[in-house]
């Protein structure tokens, strides 16, 4: 396989992206100067080594734990859980102002995500501390995503805690960080309890 098909299959594997928008990429940087492929190249590296999953919440960072989690002026009553990293900077941008618990992705048996490859230890983890008294399930309204969320509601079931959902309003079967500020700032101020 040449050079150029080979970066082309690796952009194709990026979520989003088909053979066509690869093939627009790879074209587009052969056309780049040495200089700024070399930047990219030494930026996708730098990700590579530098960015880590804190232990405490899961978001990525360059720092563990993140500065989120070691930030004194969040709200340590109020838990919220995302199905990816990608969640945190749109509740961030919507005015949240708790903590973030991130799943590592949402139930799909059909993808081989069963419960074990989520992170609900480590919430189960957090709640022991005795901080958090309400945990907003802010999964992807998608069926995945709302299987998560009644997963987690049934483990959380006798734990102390009120567990709420972002309002709906949220368009079924999109992902959090598509959604608009406006949108999200009204889904988290009208997030209700779950019974």
């Amino acid at each position: 396989m040449s050079a150029i098909e080979d970066l082309v299959t690796e952009f194709a594997r990026l979520p989003g992206i088909g053979r066509k928008t690869a093939q627009r990429l790879t074209y587009h940087l052969l056309q780049q100067t040495t200089d700024r492929t070399g930047t990219l190249a030494a930026a996708l590296i730098q990700v590579a080594e530098r960015v880590r999953s804190c232990s405490r919440c899961g978001d990525f960072t360059e720092q563990d734990p993140c500065p989120i989690c070691q930030d004194p002026r969040r709200d340590d009553a109020i838990l919220c859980v995302v199905e990816e990293p990608s969640a945190v900077p749109v509740l961030e941008r919507a005015g949240f102002r708790g903590r973030y618990l991130v799943l590592g992705g949402r139930l799909s048996p059909l993808d081989g995500m069963g419960p074990e490859a989520l992170r609900v230890g480590l919430l189960e983890q957090r709640l022991t501390e005795g901080l958090v008294r309400e945990v907003v399930l802010a999964t992807n309204p998608s069926l995945e995503g709302e299987a998560t969320a009644t997963y987690i509601q049934e483990r959380l079931t006798g734990a102390g805690v009120q567990v709420s959902r972002l309002a709906r309003g949220l368009p079924m079967g999109g992902d959090l960080e598509f959604v608009d500020g406006v949108t999200m700032s009204h889904a988290l101020r009208a997030r209700q309890t779950v019974t």
